[in-house]
């Protein structure tokens, strides 16, 4: 028999939902606050929880959050009313099992709470990670067993792989998961800059330096620091980080004395740092300090397994954002998922279901919702349900690279040439950025 836990500050509601889930043969107990559910949690362990998201006290939100570090396997399905839609979809980014809209019939409680815990269901983590195949599986188990750890990390993989998303993890099943959970960007800022960033500055330390101010490292005190994109580092900031990891102690820019610091660092890169090292673009000493324990990240088109479960999670998510109701995928559209190669990983995967929802017209969506105009597939042989279809089998699409280039052109425009905002925009580092514009500009300057 399975035990669930239900969590609502509304008495009436307490007792609908106690009475329906007794009658379907659940173990039901009842909290009236997210301070009791906290308490009952640490006497006695649940198959799933039910809550409210809007509680007095500690939140649905917060109460998702303080149960996924505790237990990051067990489903927690939340209950919202239509004004907290934009609440709801917070929930399903930090991990939620489901969302329930109110007022609801029992019906769809009880659904929600079967598929829930259906043995073929997989919860996400901590922080959203959505996963079934070995590898990810496998990485997560190793990642679990490191967290508590004050080991730093380096987490490399392609872009768009969920390289943050598995520091937050990190972090948040950590000892220090009450802490700060700090990113800076290394790409997105000047070196002249980013040291002052990372290491804070006197006043008057430099021309307009008008006020003292706390850098990266001093904010994350006491929690993580998440170093993104590290191999865009210059050298001459790099010899600094390595003293500060090795001491841990910064200097602040005009400061005179160091200031010490407690901080846990876990830094990512798509780049491969050991060719970096052998090409002079990173210092050897300082890979080492960082590859103490090394994570990386599968592309997408490694980890196949997992493209349905996220396709459905984005489904989800994008339909509660727009407020469609679009319920599944058709088979048709989701075997053109499978063997589509994601060259931009799950983050493209989640743009073209964004997409697809917004042009979606009825409950399900289809190829032509996925993929529109010359990117739609030319022939049902792209579709079919063979998962390892070969190469020739995508004919019919047009080269990444010349969706890739239309994105980013397109992206540039609409953010009115600003760089580091179509950089954002797109996910990438604003030097990356440049070097696709420039390729761009001398493709037209060659054929010109």
């Amino acid at each position: 028999m399975n035990s669930v836990l239900v969590v609502d500050d509304d008495e009436q509601m307490r007792k609908a939902l106690f009475a329906a889930l007794k009658r379907k043969g659940y173990k039901v107990e009842c909290a009236s606050s997210g301070d009791e559910a906290l308490w009952k949690l640490g006497k006695e362990s649940y198959d799933a929880l039910v809550s409210d998201i809007k509680m007095p006290g500690i939140s649905g939100i917060k109460l998702l959050k303080e149960v996924k570090r505790i237990n990051p396997s067990i489903p927690v399905l939340l209950m919202t009313a239509y004004g907290t839609i934009e609440t709801a979809i917070e929930a399903m980014k930090i991990g939620a099992s489901d969302y329930i809209l109110k007022p609801f019939s029992t019906e769809i409680i009880e659904a929600a709470l079967s598929r829930a815990l259906s043995p073929d269901f997989v919860p996400e983590s901590v922080s959203g990670i959505i996963a079934r195949s070995e590898k990810m599986r496998d990485l997560l188990e190793i990642a679990r067993n490191v967290a508590p750890t004050s080991a730093t990390v380096l987490i490399t993989g392609e872009s768009g792989t969920g390289k943050e998303l598995l520091a937050m993890y990190l972090h948040n099943l950590s000892d220090r998961s009450a802490g700060p959970f700090v990113s800076v960007n290394c790409a997105s800022i000047p070196d002249g800059l980013l040291e002052s960033e990372l290491f804070g500055h006197e006043k008057g330390a430099f021309t307009g330096a008008t006020a003292r101010r706390t850098g990266k490292f001093e904010q994350a005190d006491g929690g993580t620091l998440l170093l993104d994109e590290i191999g865009e580092m210059g050298l001459e900031l790099q010899a600094k980080l390595l003293r500060v990891l090795q001491q841990r102690e910064i200097d602040r820019v005009g400061g005179r004395c160091p200031v010490p610091v407690d901080i846990r660092v876990v830094a990512t890169t798509n780049r491969e740092l050991y060719k970096e090292v052998a090409e002079g673009r990173f210092r050897e000493d300082l890979f080492y300090r960082l590859n103490v324990f090394p994570f990386k990240l599968p592309p997408l088109r490694e980890r196949p397994d997992d493209i349905e479960l996220l396709a459905e999670h984005y489904l989800k998510l994008y339909s509660l954002q727009y407020n469609k109701k679009i319920t599944s995928i058709g088979p048709e559209a989701l075997d053109s998922l499978i063997i589509n190669p994601w060259k931009g990983n799950i983050r493209e995967l989640a743009n073209v279901l964004e997409r697809a929802v917004l042009l979606c017209s009825n409950g399900e969506l289809t190829v032509s919702d996925l993929y529109y105009g010359d990117e739609m597939p030319t022939s049902s042989a792209t579709i079919t349900g063979n998962k390892t279809a070969p190469d020739d089998s995508l004919e019919g699409f047009r080269t990444i690279r010349e969706m890739e280039k239309e994105l980013i052109l397109k992206t540039v425009s609409e953010a009115d040439g600003n760089r580091m905002e179509a950089a954002e925009r797109l996910g990438i580092s604003v030097r990356t950025l440049r070097n696709k514009l420039n390729e761009y500009n001398a493709e037209v300057k060659n054929s010109a």
